[in-house]
């Protein structure tokens, strides 16, 4: 054959090629192995198989067509992953306001900041021995806004977090019948992190009590941890009015570390062995 001849068959290869997309503009066909390159990054378009005696040239990736599909796959899954971390956000936060509560919007020098940094540092740690904090502190000393800082931060990461209020429970537990109530505390275990805020601002009536009981004592049997805020003082937490808060208070403080929002950590007897570890984290 011919060099003429050879360049007909060649230009007629990519020719064909082209219309059947598998060669662009500037791609070529290499002389010693007959296959098609690319004309960007000079890799292989084509490889060669042999079968049953034949030999075929299937197409193939070259390294600058991997690489592009390589960083759409990175963007498609960063994408997946926002949109994922907004649904968990749009669920898992009940106040609008909580979408505002980030780190990135946090004073750094609160005397709790770092303790709600190293809790989300170390959830793993507290989520396997179902440990959460109790954020206690008079009103405005920022227990909402850092409770909601790790909701986002949590949930940034990929795991389901609800926070919510005692006020919305009730509310919303009030409006539904036994069984069904059960199966909404269930529910509730379906978030990795459950943040509860403003512990003590619903009244005391007998039905609230035992309403707050059920929500707290479901959380407890399911062994997952939970966050609790409240103005209560650590005084009125431990030593209870009666049997219907003690029982209450109990449950919250042998599951939560106390924080104080003076900035020091408190932690009580109950689990002591547990609470002595988990406060050794924080404050690391």
């Amino acid at each position: 054959m011919s060099e003429t001849d050879m360049q007909t068959a060649v230009d007629d290869m990519l020719a064909k090629l082209m219309k059947e997309g598998i060669a662009d503009k500037g791609d070529y066909i290499d002389n010693d192995t007959g296959l098609l390159m690319c004309g960007k990054c000079h890799t292989k378009k084509q490889t060669l198989v042999k079968l049953m005696g034949h030999t075929m040239k299937p197409s193939c990736l070259c390294r600058c067509k991997a690489e592009e599909l390589e960083k759409e796959k990175q963007k498609r899954e960063a994408r997946e992953l926002m949109e994922g971390i907004s649904r968990l956000k749009s669920a898992g936060l009940q106040d609008k306001t909580f979408f505002g509560y980030t780190f990135a919007n946090c004073d750094e020098t609160h005397p709790c900041a770092r303790y709600a940094h190293r809790y989300v540092g170390h959830f793993g740690e507290f989520q396997k021995n179902g440990q959460g904090l109790l954020l206690w502190g008079n009103v405005g000393t920022g227990k909402t806004f850092l409770a909601g800082c790790i909701a986002n931060a949590l949930m940034e990461k990929n795991i389901p977090v609800l926070m919510t209020s005692f006020p919305k429970l009730l509310n919303a537990l009030g409006g539904i019948y036994s069984g069904e109530k059960n199966e909404y505390l269930k529910s509730l275990n379906r978030y990795q992190l459950l943040i509860i805020d403003d512990l003590g601002v619903e009244r005391d009536t007998p039905y609230v009590l035992e309403t707050v009981y059920l929500v707290i004592d479901e959380r407890y049997k399911s062994g997952k941890p939970f966050i609790i805020t409240t103005n209560l003082s650590l005084e009125e937490l431990q030593n209870p009015a009666d049997l219907e808060h003690g029982r209450i208070y109990d449950r919250i403080m042998e599951r939560c570390v106390p924080v104080a929002f003076s900035g020091k950590n408190y932690r009580t007897g109950k689990g002591r062995t547990n609470m002595e570890n988990a406060s050794g984290i924080l404050k690391a």
